[in-house]
């Protein structure tokens, strides 16, 4: 079973899934991984990056291929990105597709605890830039939860919760799977 878990930056995607892998004894792998590889490759921090990734589809393009073509040749796997859930479904692979939902507050505290230089405006400039991307090269606004099959707000729930409550959402489709 892949499981994919989608969200803004901060929302705990990556802390989530590592720690869900960890519950699951799946292998955890980050979108957001290539496109901080990418940034630092044309010498940007993220915020310039995705500045630039606006007038280079390449960039998304390039990374949004490689998760689908991942995702088609493994399994077992958590995969975080943005746009994992929604490559999921428009490409019919078989997933459970989480998104992990959190006030832009929170995500500027978890952010900041993270990346040097971090602040809420820095944050509202790349979401907004994601925002346009995702809309100018696929159409969609990634933020709509219709393709989704779990939407959790991690707000105020802390990782390992979260995770609990993936692992008995995960049960009902691979009962068998957990069992030890």
């Amino acid at each position: 079973m892949i499981i994919t878990i989608s969200g803004e930056s901060g929302s705990g995607k990556t802390t989530v899934g590592k720690l869900l892998a960890s519950s699951l004894n799946y292998k955890f792998f980050s979108g957001g991984y290539f496109f901080r590889k990418k940034a630092e490759e044309y010498n940007m921090d993220l915020i310039d990056f995705s500045n630039y990734a606006e007038h280079h589809p390449e960039i998304d393009k390039e990374e949004d291929r490689m998760i689908v073509e991942f995702m088609q040749h493994n399994d077992d796997i958590i995969l975080e990105s943005r746009l994992s859930g929604y490559m999921a479904y428009k490409n019919n692979i078989n997933a459970i597709k989480i998104y992990l939902n959190t006030d832009i507050a929170t995500r500027v505290d978890r952010l900041a605890s993270r990346d040097k230089g971090v602040d809420r405006a820095g944050i509202m400039t790349r979401a907004r830039s994601e925002f346009l991307r995702y809309m100018i090269f696929y159409g969609i606004d990634y933020r709509v939860f219709t393709n989704y099959d779990y939407i959790i707000d991690t707000d105020h729930i802390s990782p390992e919760n979260i995770v609990n409550d993936i692992v008995d959402f995960y049960n009902k489709f691979e009962p068998d799977k957990n069992k030890g």
